[in-house]
């Protein structure tokens, strides 16, 4: 069975924020309904889209493994179609602007009226209370403000973005965590909760180790760039044939892991020369050092660079670019890179589930289209007939 087969969620999430913690329940089998918009839905499927009338891959990419309804909850018949559906569900999910879900008339005193047991997560900018709560927040915002920007780059840049969007789907994570908490309380008590995120709050929660200089000192932390200070060699080290991706990264920190690279670089004689005999002298020779490996990964690509150093026992990762990522053999049998079949888009390649669990595995399938779940979700739980739903669709609500 799946980890949460039993969890039903209503999934009132729009952009990537709330998305990435949805579709992460649903990886691990949680039963995700996507609420939409009648007409449009998800602002996402067109979002940075590449084909005009076909759900963009940002959309497929964040709500895989969901199903979707469509309901028009700015109508008085809408709203109390989404009422009959509280009770028959476990979570609800939403991320829309500040104060936006109150003045829909959804806020969580309406919700846990109408089911106790709901648990009502919430993913906002800078939470629902707090002198910045009335702001509006994206991924970039929370990195700027959560710190992660501040300690990007080197001492001779700007402050940068972290590529990752760990302000959205990072926040997305934290949320789902608070969720399973919350159900696991729910056990106890019998009774659900809210469940409240703010992006900035997770970005500096992410950030908590990369503003450790801070207390050593360097008031405020700053950018380093990819040294450590104090960890000679530890780099980015270029290698052939020289494209803008072609690099891998080398960490050690231990007298075993330094032998490791001089054995695997053809250099033991430097092990005891006293420029690098010990991490205060290798720290000192911070360039030499640099000069003397990143001459023998010019003249290799960095897989093999990767092979190398990884078979002797020293820390080692190849800049993987995103055509490296897609194609990987290793996660491609690990199934985080996987291949489904989308209904518009056809073979469809991305990221799958990072969490893997021995008794539970996890099914990646593809987004849903806009309401292709009306009839069963509506049928299911609701008994309306096709008849009714005709109906409803006539008057615009579903």
């Amino acid at each position: 069975m799946s980890a949460l087969d039993h969890i039903r969620i209503l999934d009132l999430t729009q952009f990537e924020a709330g998305p990435s913690c949805t579709e992460i329940l649903a990886f691990l089998g949680a039963d995700v309904v996507k609420v939409e918009p009648p007409k449009g839905g998800d602002q996402g499927r067109y979002l940075i889209t590449d084909q005009p009338g076909l759900d963009s891959p940002y959309f497929l990419l964040l709500n895989a493994s969901k199903k979707s309804i469509s309901i028009n909850l700015k109508s008085e018949k809408g709203m109390s179609l989404f009422k009959q559906l509280v009770p028959h569900f476990d979570v609800l999910v939403e991320n829309y602007g500040p104060g936006a879900i109150a003045k829909l008339g959804l806020g969580y005193d309406v919700v846990s009226a109408i089911n106790p047991r709901i648990v009502y997560a919430q993913v906002k900018g800078f939470g629902t209370y707090g002198p910045y709560s009335g702001f509006k927040s994206f991924d970039m915002i929370a990195q700027a403000t959560g710190g992660a920007m501040s300690v990007t780059g080197t001492q001779d840049t700007p402050p940068l973005r972290p590529g990752p969007t760990i302000g959205d789907t990072g926040t997305g994570i934290h949320c789902a965590v608070g969720i399973l908490s919350a159900l696991l309380q729910r056990e106890k008590t019998g009774t659900g909760q809210r469940v409240e995120v703010a992006m900035q709050d997770a970005v500096v929660n992410l950030t908590r180790i990369g503003m450790m200089s801070h207390y050593y000192g360097t008031v405020p932390a700053g950018r380093s760039g990819n040294r450590l200070a104090g960890l000679a060699p530890t780099d980015l080290y270029p290698c052939a044939p020289g494209g803008p991706n072609d690099y891998a990264y080398i960490i050690n920190t231990t007298p075993a892991m330094w032998e490791g690279t001089l054995a695997t670089i053809g250099r033991a004689d430097l092990i005891s020369d006293p420029r690098f005999c010990d991490q205060k002298s290798r720290n000192e020779h911070f360039d030499e050092v640099f000069a003397i490996i990143a001459d023998w990964t010019k003249q290799r690509d960095k897989f093999a660079v990767m092979e190398a150093f990884g078979k002797a026992g020293v820390p080692c990762g190849a800049v993987l670019d995103s055509g490296d990522i897609l194609a990987n053999k290793h996660l491609k049998e690990r199934g985080m890179i996987t291949s489904v079949e989308h209904p518009t888009r056809g073979r469809f390649t991305m990221p799958g589930c990072a969490v893997h669990m021995s008794d539970s595995p996890a099914e990646v399938r593809p987004a849903p289209l806009l309401g292709q779940n009306n009839a069963d979700i509506f049928g299911s739980l609701l008994g309306l007939t096709e008849g009714d739903l005709a109906g409803l669709k006539d008057d615009g609500i579903i």
